[in-house]
């Protein structure tokens, strides 16, 4: 589908750029579109029900992790989903697609990990995982500075928030770790088996991202 559009974030003017996905190629994960490599420095508008999140991504800092993040994006994976594990003032957690299919299916799909060029400060934006070479889908932003803890890991930051920190801030983090839990010890897997289902019946005031988008820059 084709889309082309003006958005206003801020004082930031922005169009829609190019092809966004049909969201049949989420189970297509081999298709030659969900694989092409990503812009060297492209925007992502998180529209979210709080407000918008604007996200400057750098391809040199994390080329397999933004290739990935950009088809993901393309194809409408983080539209309708929750930010499933908001621990305030630390981090913002999302990316379990609310389809349990889907979800499945990019469980597996791990990357091999890039290497670490950019301190995780705050507004940071880099892919939570549980064991090396173990990145997805699910992606955190960095509520504060963390360089001491997710440098060592270490979490490879690829964008940065540059406008809607106030809106990532203000994510609800009432449920702490019990409505995602961490992806160390399987704690997700209501969620990745229940999805958005399992979500708005155990724990209804989530914030969500309605829709995610790339911009031109």
């Amino acid at each position: 589908m084709i889309r082309a559009c003006i958005v206003l974030v801020g004082s930031l003017l922005a169009g829609c750029t190019g092809v966004h996905l049909d969201a049949s190629y989420l189970l297509r994960p081999d298709a030659a579109e969900m694989n092409r490599t990503a812009p060297e420095l492209f925007l992502v508008r998180l529209d979210t029900n709080k407000g918008a999140i604007l996200i400057e991504v750098h391809r040199d800092w994390a080329p397999l992790g933004v290739d990935r993040f950009f088809n993901l994006v393309r194809a409408g994976y983080y539209d309708e989903l929750r930010f499933h594990r908001v621990v305030a003032g630390r981090w913002a957690q999302f990316g379990i697609n609310g389809d349990p299919e889907v979800s499945s299916l990019w469980r597996s799909r791990s990357l091999p990990d890039d290497p670490w060029r950019e301190p995780n400060g705050r507004g940071l934006v880099a892919y939570a995982f549980a064991v090396p070479d173990g990145r997805t889908t699910q992606l955190f932003i960095n509520l504060e500075g963390n360089p001491e803890t997710y440098d060592a890991e270490p979490f490879v930051p690829l964008g940065r928030v540059i406008e809607g920190m106030e809106v990532a801030d203000s994510l609800n983090s009432e449920y702490g770790e019990r409505a995602g839990g961490g992806i160390r010890g399987g704690r997700q897997d209501p969620v990745f088996e229940g999805g958005n289902a399992f979500l708005e019946i155990n724990f209804p005031r989530l914030d969500y991202i309605v829709e995610a988008r790339i911009l031109d820059r």
